[in-house]
């Protein structure tokens, strides 16, 4: 078994893609599996990765009904129709290097956690110039028709529902694993809060929120860390800055206004302490985070989600009652004392957060993988 290579491929365009990618070459490692990991995006054309990357983001960000179109639009265009035919051309064009990689790895078995890859790795197999199997993660609770390709040896989903619309465009189901979206090893069990919280320098004991971002409508971290500590004075906050280091001494100089009941922290790699820290986190509804949290049996309450997949992945955590949503500060801090002031609500969203939550996601992945290509 520790002589199969999975190569795992993800692409840059937000952090999701990359996190459920190496997550599972983390995992691999532990099973005695040889992994590697790549990025497309570090062998296509320059314009290429452009569009993927700095133009998606602006696009989010600065012209977000722009990007409802284009999501929707392309969801429902033909597949075989001039505007996906004119696009398959221009990214085959432009990745000549992602296949002379693909040749030099020479993978006993290919994971794909983005779109992209899985088309280009498509297109190689209906060739004839790739043989061996490659495998779809989905890494939202959404399905975009973009991740349907032919020639796939399987899809690994988060949830029966995406199963469900894979069905509909004319998958077997036999190819349809329910796994769902793969995570850390850290998050695979319990984290002890006493420890944890008092790292951050704050009360275990206490009600505290984490605070993962911001977006339209929200002003900055500090801004709403502000808002909530003003509002809510048994509250405890654990505001993370990201790279931001402007948001960052921001934050600071709040945490002096308000001394041991906010814990301003920079990026880190061990989010999973934050979590375990945390009653509640406020956060963008990414697939990626969102299944750290369920893991952990964390509710949310989600804010400014982007157009398309993270509408999704919002409308799946509220419908199934591990969320609830904010759609400004006023909301948010309402939201928040409502919690505050009924601590059964959060229980049973605990409970169901606990229940979604599939820490082995990426365990049951590579069992999958291995079962198939021994």
């Amino acid at each position: 078994m520790g002589t199969i290579n999975i190569l795992f491929v993800s692409a840059s365009a937000g952090n999701g893609h990359t996190r459920a990618a190496e997550a599972l070459r983390v995992h691999s490692r532990h099973a005695g599996v040889s992994a590697t990991h790549i990025d497309i995006l570090q062998f296509v054309s320059p314009l290429l990765r452009m569009v993927y990357t700095t133009l998606y983001a602006w696009l989010v960000r600065r012209a977000p009904a722009v990007w409802r179109q284009v999501y929707q639009s392309t969801h429902a265009a033909d597949s075989a129709g001039p505007l996906h035919l004119l696009r398959r051309w221009a990214e085959r064009l432009n990745s000549t290097r992602f296949e002379r990689e693909i040749g030099r790895i020479a993978p006993g078995a290919i994971v794909c956690t983005h779109f992209l890859a899985a088309e280009l790795l498509s297109q190689l197999t209906a060739r004839g110039r790739l043989t061996c199997p490659v495998w779809v993660q989905v890494t939202d609770f959404d399905l975009h028709r973009i991740w349907v390709h032919d020639h796939m040896a399987g899809y690994f989903v988060p949830n029966d529902e995406v199963a469900f619309r894979l069905r509909a465009h004319g998958i077997a189901a036999a190819r349809i694993h329910i796994t769902g979206i793969p995570i850390m090893p850290a998050f695979s069990g319990p984290r002890e809060r006493q420890r944890c919280a008092r790292e951050l320098g704050i009360l275990p004991f206490r009600m505290t929120v984490l605070l993962m971002g911001a977006g339209p409508g929200f002003g900055t971290v500090a801004c709403i860390a502000e808002r909530l500590l003003g509002a809510h004075a048994d509250l405890q906050v654990i505001a993370l800055a990201g790279r931001d280091e402007a948001a960052l001494a921001a934050l600071k100089q709040l945490a002096a206004r308000y001394p041991g009941r906010l814990s301003p922290q920079p990026h880190t790699d061990t989010i999973e302490r934050l979590m375990a820290s945390a009653d509640i986190v406020v956060t963008k509804p990414g697939g990626l985070t969102t299944s750290e949290a369920l893991a952990l049996g964390l509710p949310m309450i989600v804010i400014a989600p982007i157009p398309g997949q993270e509408e999704h992945n919002a409308n799946f955590l509220l419908e199934r009652g591990a969320a609830l949503k904010a759609f400004d500060l006023l909301t948010l801090e309402y939201r928040i004392g409502h919690l505050l002031a009924h601590p059964a609500r959060l229980a049973e969203m605990r409970a169901i957060a606990q229940a979604l939550g599939k820490p082995a996601a990426a365990s049951e992945v590579l069992a999958t993988i291995l079962k198939q290509v021994k």
